[in-house]
């Protein structure tokens, strides 16, 4: 039985990084990040959420990153690096044209800065060296062969071959190098910034997905802990079947593991990306729990999630091996979707508080498990996540039934729909709320997130810095002090 690690009664937002204000067109780890957090402060929260923070994938999806260890390149602040000032800049992410210009601009500060940092990153790439190596000769080999995927690499760098990939190294040290150089300065940067929240009473929440991309260091040094034919192409892949969100599901594309080869050694694999991930922050979100219960397997080839089925996930053995060898597990289980009761059971066993989004709360069933008086103490409650639409969106949408019966339970006639959501999540038994920035804004659709199945036009949503208004903090503080949700009080 693991140690059950209650969450504090508190309260947070749901912001990613990119979404922050500041120059370069995408959100980094300079002073706007900073002007957040005391943001969070005045407003009395406690929690920031963030999403994966490792290089966006397909898609530009934070989900499908190219390593479930390195962090984004994209997140790395210019200003700091002494590269560029940090003025607002565009309102939405063009992650194409992000990319390339921060690459030029980072292997100009990799140019100039690199002897004065050679200490700082050599003791990172030491203490690194079981996932930085791989990553730095995955990226720059991808780059050598013009972005292709590495099944299509020359055959002794795909299968990981270490006389190959040591001649590359060697012929290839700059490209190499730089990569080593941007994860240190990813990494220098996001410690810097957790220690100011951390010091200010603000505590960060990571998300780690289950699965990684195929296209990833990951599945191309550890071929082995994934289920692939000789080609090194998935045989199976994983995705959810037809729910709330998709009729015909969504089909995720990621490779399976091999769990049985997992558990024969121990899950390091697993116990490593944890102990790495708390490091970087103090609690984590895990999307797709229900895949440790069981996750939905799909044949390869498939042009929907629907011909697929369940296979059982590796339970409780995996979580027990992380907690033996990391120590206690402030862990948030996404059990959203299709959830069976082996999922709610296994939950349950290692006491991790759910998830409550109140936007599904609203069918025709007092019963419904979203509505807040079904409602356990050991959950986190949401208005929306970073899947939904906002608060806003979302009501104006709904049928005119559904509206009545949101009306009727929220008490209010849903004039100021977000606020009215928020404070119905704060005053919840709940222990954690979250409310994502675009509801304390009382944002529109077009500051959604993400909308599940849609393959572009994701993920590129960003703020201006003068939509923080003291006003909202304090209007948001005030509903924390009067639902008990604030930072403790120091004693007497």
């Amino acid at each position: 039985m693991l140690t059950r690690v209650r969450l504090p009664r508190s309260s947070g937002i749901l912001l990613h990084p990119t979404s922050l204000p500041g120059p370069n067109g995408i959100g980094d780890l300079g002073g706007q990040a900073y002007r957040f957090v005391d943001f969070l402060v005045a407003a009395g929260q406690t929690l920031w959420q963030v999403l994966p923070l490792g290089p966006p994938g397909p898609g530009d999806s934070p989900y499908a990153g190219s390593s479930a260890f390195a962090g984004s390149p994209l997140l790395v602040s210019l200003a700091v690096l002494r590269q560029g000032d940090d003025t607002p800049g565009a309102i939405r992410v063009d992650y194409g044209r992000v990319g390339r210009e921060k690459a030029e601009r980072l292997r100009k500060a990799h140019r100039e800065l690199r002897g004065e940092r050679r200490e700082a990153i050599e003791r990172f790439a030491a203490k690194n060296a079981a996932w930085l190596d791989d990553f730095a000769l995955f990226t720059a080999i991808k780059e050598a062969q013009g972005g292709a995927a590495w099944t299509e690499w020359p055959e002794p760098l795909a299968r990981h071959d270490p006389d190959a990939l040591a001649v590359f190294r060697k012929e290839q040290l700059e490209a190499y190098d730089f990569h080593v150089f941007v994860q240190q300065a990813f990494h220098e940067q996001w410690h810097a910034l957790k220690k100011y929240a951390n010091e200010r009473g603000v505590r960060i929440m990571g998300d780690v997905p289950i699965f990684v991309a195929h296209d990833s260091a990951d599945v191309w040094a550890h071929p082995d802990l994934f289920r692939l034919d000789e080609r090194g192409q998935p045989t199976e892949i994983a995705g959810v079947p037809p729910d709330y969100f998709s009729p015909t599901g969504q089909l995720w594309g990621n490779p399976l593991y091999r769990w049985d080869v997992m558990a024969e050694r121990g899950y390091r694999w697993w116990v490593d990306r944890f102990r790495h991930l708390f490091e970087l922050v103090d609690a984590v979100r895990i999307d797709h729990f229900r895949g440790f219960a069981a996750h939905w397997s799909v044949p390869a080839g498939e042009e929907t999630a629907v011909n697929g089925r369940w296979d059982p996930g590796p339970g409780a053995a995996l979580f027990n091996a992380v907690r033996d060898a990391v120590g206690d597990l402030p862990i948030v289980a996404e059990d959203l979707g299709t959830i069976t009761p082996d999922v709610h059971a296994l939950r349950e066993e290692l006491g991790f508080p759910g998830m409550k989004v109140l936007q599904f709360a609203f069918g025709d069933t007092p019963a419904n498990p979203y509505l807040p008086h079904n409602y356990e103490q050991n959950a986190v409650v949401y208005t929306g996540t970073h899947d939904n639409d906002t608060t806003v969106g979302w009501y104006a949408t709904l049928p005119e039934e559904q509206r009545h019966r949101v009306r009727e339970y929220v008490g209010t006639d849903m004039s100021d729909p977000a606020w009215d959501l928020i404070r119905l999540a704060l005053s919840t038994v709940a222990d954690t709320a979250i409310v994502p920035l675009q509801d304390v804004l009382s944002l529109e659709s077009e500051a959604r997130m993400n909308t599940p199945g849609r393959g572009l036009g994701n993920w590129s949503w960003r703020y201006h810095p003068d939509q923080l208004q003291p006003q909202i903090a304090e209007r948001l503080r005030g509903l924390v002090e009067r639902y008990n949700r604030g930072p403790a009080k120091p004693g007497p």
